[in-house]
């Protein structure tokens, strides 16, 4: 009886563990993206502000933000 609660104790403590390197890891590769997807999308976001010829397009911290919160969970998921 006592050796399935020490059981059962053990396996709720690796969830928890595992659910905050998780958490800390997601978070390292989401900035890694976002830092790697900067430059291009200040590029992307020059090159848009020439066609248009106007100044209300998204940015291009807005757009890194946005790729790097696309990627990120696609890697997690495989």
């Amino acid at each position: 009886m006592e050796v399935s609660v020490m059981s059962e104790i053990l396996q709720t403590h690796q969830r928890h563990r595992k659910k905050i390197n998780s958490r800390w890891e997601y978070s390292v590769i989401f900035w890694l993206i976002f830092l790697a997807a900067s430059p291009f999308s200040m590029i992307f976001w020059l090159i848009d502000m020439y066609r248009r010829k106007s100044i209300f397009v998204d940015g291009p911290v807005t757009r890194a933000w946005l790729e790097a919160h696309r990627i990120t969970p696609v890697i997690f998921s495989v």
